[in-house]
């Protein structure tokens, strides 16, 4: 028996609260030790995950929906505060290049990714998924940038807004390749689509920040109460944003923005910061590192190199250029756009498109096979790369 076999075997019959016991001590340890070795918080975390994840160790199994749930919260919480400690003033002044940078930071890495897959002899249709997939990116990266005190300056807020754009635009885009491939184009779908995030953005952006005020105004001397409305703020706006087929980071970050003003420098803003920086988004970074399987990326590595070399370069290609385009209309130091940049590169568009495959069965019928098929004529072969960027 190998010895990563007996470990495995000795988890395995641990206890349910012995394994939050050793998640708890990752979460403590892993960023000091971080720390100590010159490496982000954040990749301690997920190369932590990684480890005891369900491809090495197997301390958390293969279904894990306690820490899955942990873990998107960390997620919405990461977006959330990033809308509450944006600079709202300077938002709204700069709006139109939140939107400029989201439509650039998109459609470079969505064209390169494409070519890319194109060159690797793949259909046009998968082509064009795997672009849409490396053309949203998430804020992995926000925490440090908060720690650092620099989520206030312009570059940072423009990189904020234009996440919004990019995973909007990126989801419309698999939106129309999914009937495409499964059952032939839908005008009607894609057109109820467009409507309903012409509403829900206004809607929680103005509508919100008028009842979300009056409500948490109510409240504000029942600290308790305040801090449980905000995470129901956060909760229904995810929802909301999923009920119309978009990622619910999208609804928390414009939940962020639209309560900003009202909850700024108030002392529970701090305290729900603290619980997610704390606690769930480290979970977020550790459950991450679950979907790495080490053997079958440097499988993939070694024996399709050509692939993973060809999307990876397009992911970091295209979001350079469109940094370096956008950044340099905007004016932006050298600085600023590196910065910006290392921000656009963190992806979660593989897990956005395989959490809303089954909301748009009912839209766009044979939906929820379409990225599976998508994989499947690619040969399996993109699964881990996508995993890994």
């Amino acid at each position: 028996m190998s010895i990563l076999e007996y470990l495995r075997r000795g988890v395995a019959v641990l206890p349910v609260l012995a394994k939050f016991a050793v998640l708890i001590v990752l979460i403590v340890m892993i960023p000091r030790l971080s720390r100590r070795v010159r490496l982000p918080e954040a990749v301690g975390l997920l190369l932590s995950g990684v480890v005891i994840g369900p491809h090495v160790l197997g301390v958390v199994g293969e279904q894990h929906p306690v820490t899955a749930f942990a873990s998107e919260l960390g997620m919405l919480l990461l977006m959330f505060s990033g809308g509450l400690g944006s600079n709202l003033v300077l938002f709204r002044e700069r709006i139109f290049r939140s939107i400029a940078f989201g439509v650039v930071t998109t459609s470079v890495p969505l064209l390169l990714g494409t070519l890319a897959t194109l060159w690797l002899g793949y259909e046009l249709l998968p082509a064009i998924v795997v672009g849409s997939l490396l053309a949203s990116h998430t804020l992995l990266g926000a925490s440090i940038v908060a720690k650092l005190g620099l989520n206030r300056l312009e570059p940072i807020v423009v990189t904020y807004g234009a996440t919004m754009m990019s995973d909007t635009l990126s989801l419309l885009v698999f939106a129309i390749c999914v009937p495409l491939f499964a059952s032939g184009f839908s005008a009607s779908g894609l057109a109820i689509q467009v409507i309903e995030i012409l509403v829900f953005v206004p809607l929680v952006l103005f509508g919100l920040s008028h009842a979300g005020a009056y409500v948490l105004r109510k409240a504000e001397n029942e600290e308790e109460t305040y801090f449980v409305l905000m995470f129901g703020i956060l909760a229904v706006t995810a929802l909301l944003a999923q009920l119309v087929n978009l990622p619910g980071i999208v609804g928390t970050f414009l939940a962020g923005l639209a309560v900003n003003a009202v909850v700024k420098d108030k002392p529970t803003t701090s305290k729900l910061e603290l619980l997610g920086n704390s606690l769930f988004i480290p979970i977020f970074f550790i459950v991450t590192g679950f979907l790495i399987a080490p053997v079958e990326l440097a499988r993939s590595l070694v024996h399709e190199f050509n692939v993973a070399a060809g999307i990876i370069g397009a992911l970091l290609a295209g979001k350079w250029i469109a940094t370096q385009f956008a950044g340099r209309a905007f004016g932006y130091h050298p600085a600023a756009r590196k910065t910006m940049w290392s921000q656009s590169i963190g992806l979660s568009g593989k897990t956005m498109a395989l959490s809303s495959r089954e909301r748009l069965r009912p839209r766009f019928p044979g939906s929820a096979r379409c990225l599976d098929d998508v994989f499947f004529l690619m040969g399996g072969k993109i699964r881990p790369i996508i995993s890994i960027t």
